[in-house]
C-alpha cells in the first residue's frame, strides 16, 4: 500500500483547521523579511547583497518554523504560540540553512546538466528539513536520513511533490493576475508576500506529513500486516489448545477426574460377588447338618402326631 496515499487531502484539512495560526506565522515572517529587504535595498550594492542574505535566512526560518508548527498541531491543538514556535525553530536555523544551500546547489547542477539527476535529488532529499527540526539531525546527516526514509517510496514521493508544486504554481498565477494592474514594484512585493503566506504553510504541511508517513512505513516490518492494516490476531501467538473457540478437552493437559485416579475400584470391579463366592451353583442341595445323618427328635422316639395317643 502507498504510504503517501491521502497526504494532500490530510494537509488541506489541517490547513483549513489551523489556517489562522499557520497563516499568521507565515505572514509575520514574510512581512518582517520584506520590510528589512526593502530598507537594505536603498543602501546600494552592499545593501542589496545584505538584503539577499536576509531574504534567504527569512526563508530558512520560515521553513523551520512551519515544520515546528506542523509538529505542534498534529495532536489536534495548538500548544505553542507564534513567538514560542519561532523560538523553538531558531536553534535549527543554521543546520537548515546549511542543508538547504547544499541541496540547492546540487539540485541546480543536476537540473542544468540532465534534469533527471536534479529531479532524483529533489526526491531523495524531500524531507531533510523535517529530519533536522523533528529528529535534530545535523545538516549533513539529514541527507542520509532523508534518503533512508524515501528509499523504496521514490515514485510516491516524487508524485506528491509534483502535485504540490502544481498547486503552488496555480496559486502564484492567480495572485499575480489579481495584482496585475498595480505598478511592478508593488505587484512583485505584494504577490510574493501574499502568495508565500498562503502557500508556504500548505507546502510545509505536505512535506512534514510525507516525513511522518515515511517514518511510519519504515517502522512497519515488511510482510507484517502492511502499512495501515492491523496485525492479524494469530500472528506469532500459539493456536488455541483444542480448536478455535472451543474449550480444551478433559484429557488435554489435565489430570483425570478424582474418582478414577488413586481410588480403589468399586466393589463390582474385578471382584467376585460377595454372596456367591465359593458357593455351589444354583439348583444344588442343601448341605447336611454336622454328623452326616438327620438328628432324631428329642427323647429318642418319634413324636406322635398331634391329637393322637397311640392306644385304642
Amino acid at each position: 500500500m502507498n504510504p503517501l496515499s491521502g497526504v494532500l487531502g490530510e494537509a488541506w484539512q489541517l490547513y483549513r483547521k489551523f489556517a489562522a495560526h499557520l497563516l499568521a506565522i507565515a505572514f509575520v515572517i514574510y512581512l518582517v523579511g520584506a520590510i528589512i529587504v526593502a530598507l537594505l535595498s536603498l543602501a546600494g550594492v552592499i545593501g542589496s547583497f545584505l538584503a539577499l542574505i536576509v531574504e534567504l535566512f527569512a526563508a530558512f526560518l520560515l521553513q523551520a518554523t512551519l515544520i515546528k508548527a506542523v509538529q505542534d498541531i498534529r495532536d489536534g491543538r495548538v500548544d505553542l504560540s507564534l513567538g514560542e514556535t519561532v523560538s523553538a525553530a531558531l536553534p535549527y536555523i543554521w543546520s537548515v540553512a546549511g542543508a538547504s544551500i547544499l541541496a540547492g546547489i546540487a539540485i541546480a547542477i543536476g537540473l542544468v546538466l540532465l534534469i533527471v539527476p536534479g529531479l532524483w535529488l529533489i526526491t531523495i532529499w524531500a524531507v531533510i528539513i523535517p529530519a533536522i527540526v523533528i529528529e535534530r539531525a545535523g545538516a549533513l546527516d539529514s541527507f542520509g536520513r532523508s534518503r533512508q526514509l524515501v528509499k523504496g517510496h521514490g515514485w510516491p514521493v516524487f508524485g506528491t511533490l509534483v502535485l504540490a508544486f502544481i498547486i503552488e504554481i496555480a496559486v502564484s498565477i492567480v495572485i499575480g493576475l489579481i495584482f496585475m494592474k498595480l505598478p511592478m514594484a508593488w505587484r512583485n512585493g505584494l504577490s510574493t508576500v501574499i502568495s508565500g503566506t498562503l502557500i508556504a504553510p500548505y507546502i510545509a504541511l505536505v512535506v512534514t506529513l510525507i516525513y511522518y508517513r515515511l517514518v511510519g512505513a519504515a517502522a512497519t516490518p515488511a510482510g507484517v500486516g502492511g502499512y495501515g492494516t492491523p496485525q492479524q490476531a494469530g500472528y506469532g501467538t500459539p493456536p488455541p489448545p483444542t480448536g478455535y473457540g472451543t474449550p480444551p478437552t478433559a484429557d488435554y493437559g489435565t489430570q483425570p477426574p478424582p474418582a478414577d485416579h488413586g481410588t480403589p475400584p468399586p466393589s463390582d470391579h474385578g471382584a467376585p460377588p460377595p454372596a456367591d463366592y465359593g458357593a455351589p451353583p444354583p439348583g444344588g442341595h442343601e448341605a447336611p447338618p454336622p454328623g452326616g445323618h438327620e438328628a432324631p427328635p428329642p427323647g429318642g422316639h418319634e413324636a406322635p402326631p398331634p391329637g393322637g395317643s397311640g392306644s385304642a
